[in-house]
């Protein structure tokens, strides 16, 4: 499974998830004509994009699903969010259903998306895991303010694509109104470097897993930070960075 970080952060977030004839797209934040050019420098065809699946309708995630009509891409997206979410041409519109709570999983032919329950202030946001038939599980955690046991639960695999979004110190003395503050430090808002290095130390098991640390702020938060905070919560898992674990943070 190849996997490419087409872009990330408050500007636009996608990820390309490729396999032997066809990718998928999680999320299409930029616009359309960029998204397309992104692609098109990684050498990935817009054309063999099976699916797009959205985590939230909030712009930095949706900005560019213009490419589903021009390319004729099914989009899966939860029923609250597709309140949001408008111009998807009728036919192409996947809604992610449930039962008894449990969202059901998506097939796409050698690929199972497990779609799960997040926590941010959008309708009805999730997460993605994507599981090839024969090869390594990946998870995308976007935008959301805490990390449950339900989610843990969903989010093992191998390879983790997850929100390091700020430091909670930098927010508290940031020039923010207090309102945004609050709306950023609290359970609908978004994974500070502390929560996301605390998730890693529940499901890193040494194995050689992949982490993509993503959507950092621009201004509450600094890569080298994130890159620390995650690392020194490992450390006292005992897992080293480049022998039982690899790290990126994306900028």
């Amino acid at each position: 499974m190849r996997v490419e970080i087409l872009c990330s952060g408050s500007r636009g977030n996608s990820i390309y998830f490729g396999f032997s004839d066809f990718g998928i797209l999680i999320d299409a934040g930029k616009p359309k004509k960029m998204l397309e050019k992104l692609m098109l420098e990684k050498g990935i065809n817009p054309t063999t994009i099976k699916a797009i699946c959205i985590t939230h309708s909030h712009g930095d995630h949706i900005g560019g699903l213009s490419l589903a009509n021009k390319y004729s891409i099914p989009v899966y997206a939860t029923v609250g969010e597709w309140k949001g979410i408008s111009g998807v041409n009728d036919r192409l519109q996947r809604s992610l259903e449930t039962r008894y709570g449990i969202y059901e999983p998506t097939y796409l032919g050698g690929v199972t998306v497990h779609p799960f329950q997040t926590h941010h202030d959008a309708y009805e946001p999730v997460g993605y895991a994507v599981e090839p038939d024969d090869g390594p599980r990946a998870c995308v955690v976007f935008d959301t303010g805490k990390v449950d046991d339900d989610m843990l639960a969903m989010m093992e695999g191998s390879i983790y694509i997850i929100e390091a979004n700020h430091d909670r110190d930098m927010v508290a003395e940031s020039s923010y109104p207090d309102s945004v503050k609050a709306r950023v430090l609290s359970d609908l808002g978004h994974l500070s470097n502390e929560q996301t290095a605390a998730a890693l130390a529940e499901l890193i098991s040494g194995r050689g897993e992949q982490i993509y640390l993503t959507h950092l702020s621009s201004s509450n938060n600094l890569p080298a930070l994130a890159e620390a905070t995650v690392k020194a919560a490992l450390a006292r898992r005992g897992f080293r960075a480049g022998k039982h674990y690899h790290l990126e943070v994306i900028v």
